[in-house]
């Protein structure tokens, strides 16, 4: 039943992406070149409605008691008219957060998810959220949202990483016996493979706001879905798995701050760029970033099994890794280097 649902979701996006493409064209849902943009011919955008149109009826079609997900599917479809008015007539960013809250309140206030509470490691006691909890549960589906939609810069690049996420939290679930958030992150991989078969570089069609959003808000509920009122370790694993976009939002911050620029700023210094300019190719680049989310992927599972003092090793591991990976780049800019200069200053005589 698993694999029959990615099976179709898969199959159907395949088959509506080229319509959601001629539509994009003729609703001016299109992407012009620009400095910021790698692409150098007008592009339809919007594809992202292909793959919300596959997972909608492929849900309708292999779930049952459709309605106590009923708030899942509203906020999504308040996501998507959101993301088709901002690739038609290109949103501030006002209207653009105010939708996302929106749809982050319906899963909260009316789908009842909550982050409630954490047991806190080394201690009995857990830390309650109490009114803090709401808002804490809203700040992480907007900024998982966000997330997705700034790696939202190169063919493929998005889906992929969105993808692989997928992939990892879908793996874990059925570990965990919950076939839910498994059969739902599997609707949504097999939607997004088949729309990949024409955004992977050279794309015929990109996703837009309506794709990334979308995948943006389903990841970030399937996340806390399955790792909601656990250890603080264990709340980690959801952001090592999105290890990727959560670390390119997260220095993009930093390098706006660092260089003195609004945080809302638009800059061609995100990962893909800095790798690009590196000398990668654009398939390269795409690449690349799959084995990186893979990497996180991969230790976000590991993580999960590890004991206490393993678990706080492995995140430590990475958090220098990343540090390093950064400032090798050039992630927030060439002057930015504090650890390799450190590291620099211990190895000389």
């Amino acid at each position: 039943m698993l694999i029959g649902a990615l099976l179709v979701a898969f199959l159907l996006s395949i088959f509506l992406t080229p319509f959601v493409g001629k539509l994009a064209f003729k609703l001016g849902a299109t992407d012009k070149p620009s400095e910021r943009k790698v692409h150098s011919k007008i592009m339809p955008r919007m594809g992202g409605l292909a793959i919300f149109l596959s997972f909608f009826i492929t849900f309708l079609l292999f779930m049952d008691d459709l309605g106590e997900q009923l708030p899942l599917l509203v906020g999504a479809l308040v996501i998507i008219l959101i993301g088709m008015a901002d690739d038609i007539f290109e949103l501030r960013a006002a209207p653009k957060f105010l939708g996302q809250v929106l749809a982050a309140l319906i899963i909260v206030l009316w789908g009842g998810l909550e982050v409630e509470f954490i047991n806190l490691p080394f201690f009995t006691d857990t830390l309650e959220f109490g009114v803090f909890s709401i808002p804490i549960t809203i700040l992480w589906i907007v900024s998982i949202i966000n997330a997705i939609n700034l790696i939202d810069g190169l063919d493929g690049l998005a889906g992929g990483v969105s993808t692989i996420a997928l992939v990892t939290i879908a793996t874990m679930a059925l570990i965990k016996g919950d076939l839910f958030v498994a059969m739902v992150a599997l609707i949504v991989i097999g939607s997004t493979l088949g729309f990949l078969k024409y955004n992977f570089h050279p794309a015929k069609i990109f996703m837009g706001d309506t794709g990334a959003l979308f995948l943006g808000y389903i990841i970030a509920v399937l996340s806390l879905l399955g790792f909601k009122n656990v250890t603080m370790i264990s709340l980690i694993v959801p952001i090592i798995i999105l290890g990727v976009p959560i670390s390119d939002t997260f220095f993009a911050i930093i390098r706006r701050v660092v260089n003195k620029q609004p945080i809302s700023a638009a800059d061609k210094s995100h990962l893909h760029h800095c790798l690009i300019n590196l000398g990668f190719t654009h398939k390269q680049t795409v690449l690349l970033i799959y084995a990186l989310a893979a990497c996180f992927g991969l230790a976000a599972i590991i993580f999960s099994f590890a004991t206490m003092w393993g678990a706080l090793i492995l995140v430590t591991g990475l958090l220098l890794i990343i540090e390093i990976f950064v400032e090798k780049i050039g992630l927030v800019n060439s002057n930015y280097q504090p650890l390799l200069k450190m590291l620099n200053f211990k190895n000389k005589p």
